[in-house]
């Protein structure tokens, strides 16, 4: 999936208070969850972060599924995905399966979702997800601002993919511009799922009642506060789920989420907070429904290389050597994080060690040498976090590390709430350094580098451009085997260690828990709820 962990912990953009009542009795068969509020509407390919992906991941399912327990892809709506060159693909589907409307699911739904997806003027997020496809060019157009301001973009040549084929209801062809090995495990992601003929004919009323073909489907929804999902029983898919129905709770800060399942009110939190990591406090409260597992998450500090102070990669090499990450997992996470080596994860296919090189090692000394070697830092390095993610401890101890063993004057800078923060990303306005994270869309390493790294790529915050890392992923997809790809992908992220767009912190793991109500539930290695596992107790 895509996901800039938008929301690596709860999030919200109100406060909700503290609870009140509880999260209902055994008997009701609804499942509280928290939550925070996403950052766009709920469409699929326009969600590229936590708190709406966990929605749509509930309400649609794709082509394939990512097996809960240990990401296993395997055929969802597909019912066969062939091909014997890697670059055209015939895609079937399987018979039976409906929206929540009621509508079937066919081959045009999936064409149509990726081509609207794709279209430039439309703006989605997650357009660059169909950059491989033939034909995905002609359906961009040249941003024409320039030294007078914004200006209207010319229309694009094309409205569809010419590489999309619907050959029938239940067929369709996928023509690349080149070999992506890999691209069969990338379709379960949400970019990918389809849309059914009532959002073409109504878009805004689809953002305010979206319609998938997943298990869960769409209730009500009252912002800032809570949304909710029912389970669709026309669901086609074999993990049909058997709980009634989900309430997704705003939080406002991930401690009051935590109180709220310690005492019941809540019956599952997807990260747990700092305060009771200390000492496994966590652990004591909630004994076996204290769960973790190997995650697919990262936490990195970006780095703005757009802005002339972090142009020259020694600046960053030093910046990220000066940090203590070892001390401060220890001390803010009480061990509960694994200083960064790289830019992946261990749990991902294909992660090699120490990727980053020494520019991950603590050195003071060799820190302040590659500084005075590029010139000095002039002025106050910032480091910016959104208030309301649960940050704030660790953003404040990097300053501080930064600050006590580089020479350099550092300062903690807060902004109120995770939209206004997406909205500075979005439009690059950074001039310090700034909280950034991912969580995997998928098992495979490629998830780690594409999005993030690649010219003009979906989350690519730092505006970070190097023909040779594009050329090593080009290379990567066009390997002749899965396996030979994802050697090659971990061969592109060594390049990264060399230039630095964003500066390595720790990996985590995923700890999560749950409340006495829930007998059963597995959590996805991207710290998701896979809510169709979740069983309760009578």
């Amino acid at each position: 999936m895509a996901a800039l962990v938008a929301a690596p912990l709860a999030v919200a953009l109100l406060a909700t208070g503290c609870g009140g009542g509880g999260s209902g009795s055994g008997e009701d068969g609804i499942v509280t969850l928290d939550w925070g509020e996403p950052e766009n509407p709920l469409v699929p390919a326009n969600t590229t972060e936590e708190n709406g992906g966990f929605i749509v991941n509930s309400m649609f399912t794709g082509l394939v599924n990512y097996r809960a327990s240990d990401l296993k892809v395997e055929n969802a709506v597909a019912e066969s995905i062939q091909t014997t060159d890697n670059q055209n693909f015939t895609i079937k589907l399987k018979p039976g399966w409906t929206f929540h409307d009621g509508t079937p699911v066919k081959a045009k739904n999936f064409v149509d979702a990726w081509n609207y997806s794709a279209y430039g003027p439309n703006g989605f997020q997650g357009a660059s997800f169909f950059e491989q496809i033939d034909g995905y060019d002609q359906l961009q157009s040249e941003d024409p601002d320039g030294d007078e301001g914004p200006a209207q973009a010319p229309t694009p040549p094309a409205k569809e993919m010419s590489g999309l084929k619907v050959v029938d209801d239940t067929t369709f062809t996928v023509k690349l511009k080149a070999p992506f090995t890999i691209f069969p495990v990338v379709l379960g992601y949400s970019a990918y799922m389809p849309l059914p003929d009532a959002f073409f004919a109504d878009p805004k009323g689809f953002e305010q009642h979206p319609i998938g073909n997943g298990p869960f489907k769409f209730q009500d929804r009252t912002p800032n506060v809570e949304l909710n999902l029912t389970a669709y029983d026309k669901y086609a898919g074999t993990d049909k789920p058997t709980i009634k129905g989900a309430k997704f709770k705003v939080y406002d800060n991930l401690d009051t989420a935590y109180q709220d399942l310690v005492s019941g009110n809540l019956d599952f939190l997807r990260a747990v907070p700092v305060s009771a990591l200390v000492g496994d406090k966590w652990k004591q409260d909630l004994g076996e429904r204290a769960k973790q597992k190997p995650g697919l998450l990262t936490q990195n500090l970006g780095i703005p290389t757009y802005d002339e102070k972090f142009k020259n990669p020694l600046v960053r090499k030093a910046i990220s050597m000066s940090i203590d990450r070892k001390t401060i997992t220890q001390q803010v996470f009480s061990g509960g994080r694994d200083p960064a080596d790289g830019f992946a994860t261990p749990a991902a296919d294909g992660y090699r060690p120490g990727q980053c090189g020494e520019a991950c090692e603590f050195n003071p000394e060799k820190a302040k040498q590659y500084l005075a070697q590029a010139g000095g830092f002039q002025g106050t390095l910032t480091l910016e976090t959104n208030a309301d993610g649960g940050h704030n401890e660790w953003v404040q101890a990097v300053a501080a590390s930064i600050q006590q063993n580089l020479g350099i004057q550092t300062q903690f800078v807060p902004v109120p709430t995770f939209g206004e923060f997406r909205q500075k990303a979005n439009a690059f306005q950074f001039d310090g350094l700034f909280r950034t994270g991912w969580k995997a869309d998928y098992p495979n390493i490629e998830t780690f580098l594409t999005q993030l790294y690649r010219t003009d790529a979906s989350s690519n915050d730092y505006k970070y451009s190097n023909p040779a890392f594009d050329a090593a992923l080009d290379k990567a997809n066009a390997a002749p085997t899965m396996e030979a790809a994802t050697a090659a992908y971990a061969d592109a992220e060594k390049l990264l260690g060399e230039d630095l767009p964003v500066i390595p912190l720790w990996t985590q793991p995923v700890q999560y828990g749950f409340s006495e109500r829930v007998a059963e539930g597995e959590v996805k290695a991207y710290r998701e709820l896979d809510l169709s596992t979740v069983r309760l107790n009578p």
